[in-house]
This record gives structure tokens, C-alpha cells and sequence, in this order.
């Protein structure tokens, strides 16, 4: 996943112009999103292996932003399923992740 972030974080540097050229005018989409919503999108996506829509809501907010909602939806995801199984979120967290437990 954050391998495709970092990608994804190159190409918009890429777009950068360099110094002493002016910028190229972007226009404003005719919607916006917010992070949360970049963050469902994109994650979303990854499970679902959706190159275009991964790199259609990386496109949505700033790197750092994307990265922020990703982590916050991890959390909320880890609590949520630690109340459901009865279990502490670290004890969901390793176990998602394959780690053995502590």
C-alpha cells in the first residue's frame, strides 16, 4: 500500500514545475473531497486491486492527507474489530497482520 502512496507521491512531484516556470492552471473539480473520503476510497480500492481508482483518489488530497486518512481508518478499523471479537487491538492488529502473538 505504501508502495502505490510513494508512486503515486512521485508522480505529483514529477508534475512539479521547475524553478523560474510558471505553473500549469489546474481547474477546480466540480466536486470536492475531504481526506476521509480519499481514504475510503483508496483503501478500498488496494483490497479490491483497482489501479484507476487508487490512483483517481490519491489524486483527491495531498500525500501526506491520504496518509493520515489511511492510518485513521486502520485505527478505527482495529477497534472496531477488537470490540467486536472481544479481543485488545493489538491482539487484532497482530493478527491481521500475521504476527504471532505477544
Amino acid at each position: 500500500m505504501f508502495g502505490r502512496l510513494r508512486k503515486t507521491w512521485r508522480k505529483k512531484t514529477a508534475e512539479r514545475p521547475e524553478e523560474g516556470q510558471q505553473p500549469a492552471i489546474r481547474r477546480p473539480e466540480k466536486s470536492t473531497h475531504n481526506l476521509f473520503e480519499a481514504a475510503a476510497v483508496y483503501v478500498s480500492a488496494c483490497a479490491e486491486d483497482d489501479q484507476d481508482q487508487i490512483e483517481e483518489a490519491a489524486a483527491w488530497v495531498s500525500p501526506e492527507a491520504l496518509s493520515f486518512g489511511v492510518n485513521e481508518l486502520a485505527c478505527r478499523a482495529v477497534i472496531a474489530l477488537a470490540r467486536e471479537r472481544d479481543e485488545s487491538p493489538q491482539t487484532v492488529a497482530r493478527t491481521l497482520l500475521g504476527l504471532p502473538a505477544v
